[in-house]
């Protein structure tokens, strides 16, 4: 079963430091996941995630698993672990985001989720207790309960119907979740998510509900969605004062590299984010003095490395000008070098935060560093 243990709090801040404990190994908070939607961080292998990247975790997507490659496949493979060649944590989402991307082509109702597939078109049902069997044959170690994630804006009125039926969701997943057996070797652990869109009492009434479940970790959903980011620290602030300060704190989808930072400041552990990599497919690059848009004329003859400070070899041992020939070349190099300097450099600023919370200095280094990540270079 998975175990946290905090070792340092920030004296100026709500940011802490911990390690949370998995059957798959140890995952050092606070802690960025690679995305990886199909079985795959797109365009990098799971020896680069461990060896330069250095990922302790990453995810997959229940919904797209399920329609490819299939949970018979996944099953018979031997569950995602061992049909990837990764023997690290998973987390799998519960395609609760999914489904509100999909708004054209699902219909909600209190017994769950009818769908369209993107794929083909054909039609499907998600219910919690279906959501639960589907992560049990992908056999991630963390594991999402089935929840509605509320667009933005969102009328108050439909937010709270949405998060009532939610909370009614997580009782139903808790309890096939909980009757269930394991299929592989490993447990695997439940979290619930709150919901309640940018309307406190909602997001408090939410919070609350999700803390009284005493699962080992709890997700906020429902954020990162379009509100400006004001909407989005206030929220977590909100309900970061609610949920229990012993358990792990996971803020789904966030985000840019600022926004990490200031949500570890809340209090906040766990993130994932497509951002570094789809945005390193187009060119985009993250480093500590701020952002490279790598197409632009002005690294056309810049023959310094990517990021001399960077943590990972591509980071140092290719050139701008390199890297920005393959862009405009059309080579799918290109873009495996741009995801993992990405990926590397936000796995290099959660470690980094990590240790200043440490060194009791954290909050002053982010201030500063926060004002860097903003800089367009």
């Amino acid at each position: 079963m998975t175990r946290f243990e905090i070792d340092h709090f920030d004296k100026d801040s709500n940011a802490r430091s911990g390690c949370l404990h998995t059957d798959h190994g140890s995952i050092d908070t606070p802690i960025f996941m690679p995305v990886g939607t199909l079985g795959t961080v797109k365009g990098v292998h799971q020896r680069e995630l461990k060896e330069d990247i250095h990922a302790q975790i990453i995810l997959g997507n229940t919904y797209h698993l399920y329609l490819r490659p299939g949970t018979d496949i996944l099953y018979r493979g031997g569950g995602l672990h061992r049909f990837i060649n990764w023997d690290r944590p998973i987390l799998t989402d519960s395609g609760g985001y999914q489904v509100y991307s999909l708004a054209s082509r699902r219909k909600i109702t209190e017994e769950g989720v009818r769908f369209a597939s993107h794929i083909d078109g054909s039609y499907h049902h998600f219910s919690p207790e279906i959501v639960m069997d589907i992560q049990r044959l992908i056999g991630a170690d963390i594991v999402m309960a089935f929840d509605e994630c509320t667009p933005y804006p969102c009328d108050k009125s439909y937010a709270r119907k949405s998060m009532h039926m939610t909370h009614r969701w997580l009782d139903r997943c808790c309890t096939h979740f909980d009757a269930s057996q394991k299929l592989y070797e490993h447990q695997q652990t439940l979290s619930p998510i709150v919901q309640g869109s940018v309307y406190p009492d909602l997001r408090k009434e939410s919070a609350q509900y999700i803390a009284s479940k005493e699962r080992d970790i709890n997700a906020i959903g429902g954020l990162s969605v379009g509100e400006p980011h004001e909407d989005m620290y206030a929220m977590t602030a909100l309900v970061c004062d609610i949920l229990p300060k012993e358990k792990p704190r996971y803020l789904m989808g966030v985000g840019l590299p600022e926004n990490i930072l200031e949500c570890i400041a809340l209090g906040i552990d766990m993130f994932d984010c497509v951002l570094p990599s789809r945005n390193a497919r187009h060119g985009l690059l993250y480093t500590a003095q701020g952002v490279i848009r790598i197409k632009n004329k002005k690294w056309a003859d810049d023959f310094e490395p990517i990021d001399p400070e960077g943590s990972s070899w591509v980071s140092k041992n290719y050139s701008k000008a390199y890297l920005r020939h393959l862009f405009h070349s059309k080579e799918l190099l290109a873009g495996q070098i741009a995801t993992i300097h990405n990926l590397s450099f936000y796995m290099w600023l959660v470690r980094t935060a990590k240790q200043k919370i440490k060194e009791g200095i954290f909050a002053a280094w982010k201030t500063d560093m926060v004002q860097k990540l903003k800089t367009k270079l």
